[in-house]
């Protein structure tokens, strides 16, 4: 198992806490410049878990 540094964990949660925030301020209705990704359509999330 390889080791993680500090560093690296707290890059990945910095990156995974504002990516929460800004899917919690598009849920509440706001509107955010800086979204990381676009979200994928309900049919493409469907049909990705009908697949398995």
């Amino acid at each position: 198992m390889t080791k993680v540094s500090l560093k690296t964990k707290q890059d990945y949660f910095a990156k995974v806490k504002q990516s929460n925030f800004a899917a919690s301020l598009q849920l509440e209705g706001f509107s955010t410049s800086d979204a990381p990704r676009a979200l994928p359509s309900k049919a493409a999330t469907l049909e990705k878990y009908r697949q398995r």
